[in-house]
């Protein structure tokens, strides 16, 4: 099916999605969970051919983690549905309502957005987080994976299929693309007829592509160049812990640390440790901080705008909560910030003074996570201030209109 037929579909049934009860819903979703695990065998052998195609590609080590599926990791997928499908439904939910001197009841009720258009990469885990969190809130999805995922999408595309036909529901409920190449892309990101949202998910050429080419409205999820800042307080055993865990803990998402910040008076006590415990991690520092490394490389500008999704981390030393601010807003992709201290005083101005979705105080920055934050699934970081921020979730796939109460009122 080419891309413009597909997008005629999709808007076709979005009256039909919208229509969808609670209930519904909730039963659809709950089926497809558990349709997936049922269905781990099938959908790990698609996975296998994806994982071999990316090896032989050469794939990044950090790309080949996020496009790998096992059992447990199809579990944590289908763990994530069942959340979305026992959070409160916000569709048809009323608010602000109130009487206006004339008489007229105004306020605002809840409402899909109607046909949402995802283009992300090599993440299978996002096909089924996209569909369950957009069935939730009425939506109709149009998938558009990259090519290194396509038999992992097409399998899991497949189980909810599967579901939406016994359920009685049209399968285009949930389409995906299958043309994966750059023109079917750009084609598809002229679709404003068609689909009334476009969010992009993936690496910063993806996103900036979409950004530039789309004339659908998108929202811009994130790279996240995202900083630690030790301060000169912080407890160092803590620090590392932090370190440790953002940086390696998984190399190839949006929520790893990529850079840290250092205070020079602490520089002497915790650079060595840090070398010791990052052994994996290869170091890019600045010339306060590298005199004190034994195989650290010296940071460029460069490296301090870096997203390296891999086992590299870049330093920075500051001589106040102040500078690291200066110095973190300038770097950063507007993501996941943290500072790890004792000082209440330094947490505070670190809060207020961050210009980022998410901002931290003595916590990994990996919890930036939909699941992690109460949401279910997630559909995206966003990085951008109009409409949502940060991990989005059912309210963020949601619009609203006004509804007028009246009782003959004429202007």
């Amino acid at each position: 099916m080419s891309v413009i037929e597909s997008c005629k579909k999709a808007k076709a049934v979005k009256y039909e999605a919208a229509a969808l009860s609670t209930d519904q819903k909730n039963n659809i979703l709950y089926a497809v969970a558990n349709e997936l695990v049922s269905s781990a065998s099938d959908i790990i052998e698609a996975n296998k051919k994806d994982m071999e195609k990316g090896r032989a590609n050469g794939l990044p080590e950090g790309l080949l983690d996020r496009l790998m599926l096992d059992a447990k990791r199809i579990e944590g997928i289908a763990e994530g549905i069942r959340q979305v499908a026992a959070l409160p439904d916000p569709i048809g939910e009323v608010s602000n309502m109130s009487r206006r001197p004339n008489g007229l009841m105004i306020g605002q009720k809840r409402v899909p957005m109607g046909v949402i258009g995802v283009i992300y990469e090599a993440r299978p885990n996002v096909t089924a987080d996209v569909f369950a969190l957009c069935f939730k809130t009425g939506n109709v999805t149009i998938l558009r994976g990259g090519k290194d995922a396509f038999e992992s999408n097409f399998a899991i595309v497949n189980v909810i299929h599967k579901v939406l036909i016994e359920n009685g529901l049209s399968e285009d409920i949930c389409t995906m693309l299958t043309d994966t190449t750059h023109e079917g892309a750009a084609l598809f990101m002229k679709q404003r007829e068609y689909v009334d949202l476009l969010i992009p998910r993936g690496g910063a050429g993806l996103i900036r592509s979409v950004v530039e080419n789309a004339n659908i409205p998108v929202i811009e999820t994130g790279t996240g160049n995202c900083h630690i800042f030790v301060d000169e307080s912080a407890d160092m055993d803590m620090a590392l812990d932090i370190i440790e865990n953002a940086k390696t803990q998984r190399i190839g998402v949006c929520n790893a640390a990529e850079s840290l910040v250092v205070h020079e008076n602490i520089l002497d006590k915790f650079l060595p440790a840090l070398e010791e415990r990052l052994k994996k991690v290869s170091l890019f520092a600045d010339e306060k901080a590298i005199s004190l490394l034994k195989n650290a490389s010296p940071a460029s500008e460069d490296d301090f705008y870096t997203e390296y999704l891999d086992y590299k981390l870049s330093i920075k030393t500051v001589k106040n909560v102040e500078e690291a601010i200066a110095h973190i807003n300038e770097h950063n992709t507007g993501h996941s910030e943290s500072i790890i201290t004792k000082s209440y005083e330094n947490a505070n101005k670190f809060l207020d003074g961050i210009d980022a979705a998410c901002v931290y105080v003595n916590a990994s920055t990996r919890f930036t996570d939909g699941f992690e934050f109460g949401f279910g699934a997630e559909i995206g970081i966003s990085t951008q201030k109009l409409h949502a921020r940060g991990p989005m979730g059912l309210l963020a796939l949601t619009s609203y209109k006004y509804i007028i109460y009246g009782n003959g009122q004429i202007r």
